[in-house]
C-alpha cells in the first residue's frame, strides 16, 4: 500500500486526476477527515474539502507508475 498526499487547484485537476487515475487497475482511496471516497469517483471527490490537503492511498505495492503519473498532484505537508 502506498500512501501521500495531493491537492487540486481547479476543478480542471480534478478531472485529470479522476482520468488518471481510472487509467490503472489499482484500487485507490482519498480520505479528508472521516470521509474517504474512491478516487475514480468525480462525484466523490466534489463531497470532499478541496481547499485543504487530500491523503490518497494506493491499494498496491506495485503501483510505481500511478504514483509518477500523479506527481503533479502531490503535495508535502
Amino acid at each position: 500500500m502506498v500512501r501521500f498526499t495531493v491537492q487540486f487547484k481547479s476543478i480542471t485537476d480534478v478531472k485529470d486526476f479522476v482520468h488518471a487515475v481510472n487509467s490503472f487497475p489499482y484500487d485507490v482511496d482519498l480520505s479528508s477527515g472521516r470521509y474517504v471516497v474512491d478516487a475514480k469517483s468525480i462525484m466523490g471527490i466534489f463531497s470532499l474539502e478541496l481547499q485543504r490537503p487530500i491523503n490518497i492511498e494506493i491499494h498496491s505495492d506495485h503501483c510505481e507508475d500511478l504514483v509518477k503519473t500523479l506527481e503533479p498532484f502531490r503535495v508535502t505537508v
